[in-house]
């Protein structure tokens, strides 16, 4: 499926447009012309069902198709359990423990996520839990952005029957179509300091909006996918009896410049690139802008004063217009 090909023949003058599709770096599922697109795409009605509810609501659940699923759950729950050390977590397990690994690894993972995003999925994180975190509400997209944006996304696995008891995965549907608030839009500095305030600003958010809540409970052996966009976060634990045992591996896909946006000010060009490892071949992964290779990126201070006036000037057309849409 050549989807830069078919865009183009949606167009008018293809001629003239089709630099312009090759230029368009947004996932499919978010273009104007998406249902065009997956029209055309000839895929099977379960794919195609699945297309349709990502791009709708900003997450998915299907089965992970773990093999042999009950001993491969219980014997990486047991062997998990001395990492924890009191912690809530466990960060890139998959160094230790090869179930771990194979989580993130697992075939019908890549497939369905090569299906969503046409692009190559890259697995850099895992985090591994034995109870609920109760996080408050929040994107993904604070912690882990890329340009261009939108190719990052989290996989939730569920090693145990999650019920509403055991604080499970909350979600916004559609919250994914609206823009990305970052630090600066917020008012706040970038830093992990602002963190807080940054979950109080996306609360007030979602109760203005109105979006309506979503509980995902689970059973053993399924996966959330969603979006970077998507706000979620984790439920409260009425049960404390309850574990929450899962793993989350973080994607990014290829062809990406990697940051952290809540560490970067990227308004007066300061960016703090990430340097992510492919769980896949255990190598860096380069970052990537316009087909060339990215080593870092010129402070403000670097710009020329006129470049720095003008792009400037273009982000803040652009803030304007996202304000402007949002009232």
């Amino acid at each position: 499926m050549d989807i830069q090909r078919s865009a183009a023949a949606i167009l008018a003058n293809p001629s003239a447009k089709e630099a312009t599709l090759g230029q368009m770096n947004v996932p499919w599922f978010m273009l104007p012309f998406f249902p065009t697109l997956l029209h055309e795409a000839n895929l099977s009605p379960a794919d195609q069902a699945l297309v349709e509810s990502f791009s709708r609501e900003g997450y998915v659940v299907i089965d992970a198709k773990i093999p042999d699923l009950d001993a491969f759950s219980t014997r990486l729950i047991q062997d998990l359990a001395p990492l924890y050390r009191g912690r809530g977590r466990i960060q890139d397990a998959w160094k230790e423990n090869a179930d771990a690994k194979t989580l993130a690894l697992l075939p019908e993972i890549d497939r369905v996520l090569r299906l969503l995003y046409q692009r190559d999925p890259i697995p850099f994180q895992t985090l591994n839990f034995a109870l609920g975190t109760e996080q408050h509400t929040h994107s993904d997209t604070v912690h882990f952005h890329c340009i261009p944006h939108g190719f990052m996304c989290g996989v939730w696995i569920a090693l145990e029957d999650i019920n509403a008891d055991a604080g499970p995965l909350h979600v916004y549907p559609a919250s994914h179509k609206m823009p990305a608030w970052d630090f600066h839009d917020l008012g706040l500095p970038s830093g992990r300091e602002s963190y807080q305030r940054y979950e109080e600003c996306m609360q007030a958010y979602v109760e203005a909006v109105g979006f309506k809540k979503h509980i995902v409970t689970m059973k053993k052996g399924q996966a959330v996918i969603w979006a970077a966009t998507l706000l979620h976060g984790g439920e409260p634990i009425h049960d404390r009896s309850k574990t929450r045992h899962s793993q989350v591996t973080h994607y990014y896909f290829s062809d990406c410049l990697y940051y952290t946006p809540m560490l970067s000010d990227p308004y007066i060009g300061r960016m703090q690139m990430r340097t992510i490892m492919d769980i896949r071949t255990g190598k860096v992964v380069p970052n990537m802008y316009g087909g060339k290779m990215i080593s870092s990126i010129p402070s403000a201070a670097t710009i020329a004063p006129a470049a720095a006036m003008a792009s400037k000037s273009v982000l803040r057309n652009l803030l304007r217009k996202a304000r402007k849409w949002m009232a």
